[in-house]
């Protein structure tokens, strides 16, 4: 479908139609050129990343990925263990959290990048995740990750990333289940986002809390400028674009 079915980021008396990419980047070891050209071309304001650069020189490489695709860094990185935040120039930063999470010994550390952004009228949490590959760890930290939005203080949020499940998962489960699957809720595009050569599965998806309107969800295809090359070439996952409508922030009420 093409992308143009998905209305364009704009505000609307105080409300702000917010366009959210998740996308797993595999640590940029594939063809930067074409990462870059498929984040452009799904025009985002928010983009949720998993396996960002960790290691050698990983600020000036997420620095390289945001300007290569017109935006900024947010928050995250190796500081959460591989999630990072970038965004447009429509959002500002009130503050962000970087956030590592309890360490299984014998497996990889995992975080989340997190955020509270306002964009237009409209004040919005925001969460990239990247879970285990065991499946009582990973559980345990959707559990957590539900815990840190509630934290954020915020009335809405939007989360997402890698999840490696299934939607039959229990890790997945449950945040369905404290969050609202975009792609459940209004799919469009396609819905598989592991392997992009071979797609048969999602194991990627964007959520968001009660309140949040969802416009669309799913796998874009079609970009204007982006081949099915490009998109096998990028990563090892296909990318998952939300749009979503978010409520003017509720006014603060009087002191008494």
């Amino acid at each position: 479908m093409p992308l143009t079915d998905l209305p364009a980021s704009r505000t609307e008396n105080g409300s702000a139609v917010i366009r959210v990419l998740s996308y797993n980047i595999r640590s940029m070891r594939d063809d930067n050129a074409a990462l870059a050209r498929v984040i452009r071309a799904c025009d985002p304001d928010l983009v949720l990343i998993q396996e960002a650069p960790r290691f050698f020189r990983w600020r000036k490489a997420a620095a390289r990925l945001a300007a290569a695709s017109d935006l900024v860094v947010l928050s995250g990185g190796a500081t959460a263990a591989g999630p990072l935040l970038l965004c447009s120039l429509r959002a500002t930063v009130e503050r962000t959290e970087d956030v590592l999470l309890p360490l299984t010994p014998g497996l990889h550390r995992r975080g989340f990048a997190s955020a509270v952004v306002r964009v237009g009228g409209a004040r919005l949490g925001v969460l990239s995740c990247h879970l285990s590959l065991q499946a009582d760890e990973r559980e345990a930290q959707a559990g957590l990750l539900l815990d840190h939005l509630a934290g954020l203080g915020v009335p809405y949020a939007v989360a997402g990333g890698d999840l490696n499940d299934r939607p039959d998962g229990r890790a997945f489960r449950r945040l369905a289940e404290g969050l609202r699957d975009c792609w459940a809720v209004r799919p469009w595009g396609t819905e598989y986002t592991s392997t992009p050569a071979d797609p048969h599965q999602r194991i990627d998806a964007v959520f968001v809390t009660e309140g949040v309107e969802v416009l669309g969800c799913g796998v874009p295809m079609g970009l204007a400028g982006v081949t099915e090359a490009d998109l096998v070439a990028a990563t090892d996952h296909l990318p998952v674009l939300a749009v979503v409508r978010v409520p003017a922030d509720p006014p603060t009420p009087p002191l008494p």
